[in-house]
């Protein structure tokens, strides 16, 4: 069983910047692509960005594009989103989880989750 434990988060000022962690443990994460997904209030849940097992292929949303980069470091188990120029508009509970094949086009078919961490976008 992979288990997610999310850190980072909290309050930014607009065009701040911060930096996610999606730490997995049971497994090795080398064989899961990592997605990050976010809800905002009274918001459907979307996805946000998805790398590959070996980070050979990753993709972002139009919104965050430019933007937001994620990565991994399979050696340490962790996978991060940077959060640069940072909108009132991001402000949401970011999600991590994984599964056990390639990035899917629609985010879909997650098996493990992460519990989720709060960003707030605000001045």
């Amino acid at each position: 069983q992979l288990q997610l434990v999310q850190s980072g988060g909290g309050l930014v000022q607009p065009g701040g910047s911060l930096r996610l962690s999606c730490a997995a443990s049971g497994r090795a994460l080398d064989y899961y692509a990592i997605a990050w997904f976010r809800q905002a209030p009274g918001k459907e849940r979307e996805g946000v960005s998805c790398i590959s097992g070996y980070g050979g292929t990753t993709n972002y949303a139009d919104s965050v594009k430019g933007r937001f980069t994620i990565s991994r470091d399979n050696a340490k188990n962790v996978a991060y989103l940077q959060m640069n120029s940072l909108k009132p508009e991001d402000t949401a509970v970011y999600y991590c989880a994984a599964r056990m094949a390639g990035c899917s086009k629609d985010y879909s078919g997650m098996d493990y989750w992460g519990k989720g961490t709060l960003v707030t976008v605000s001045s």
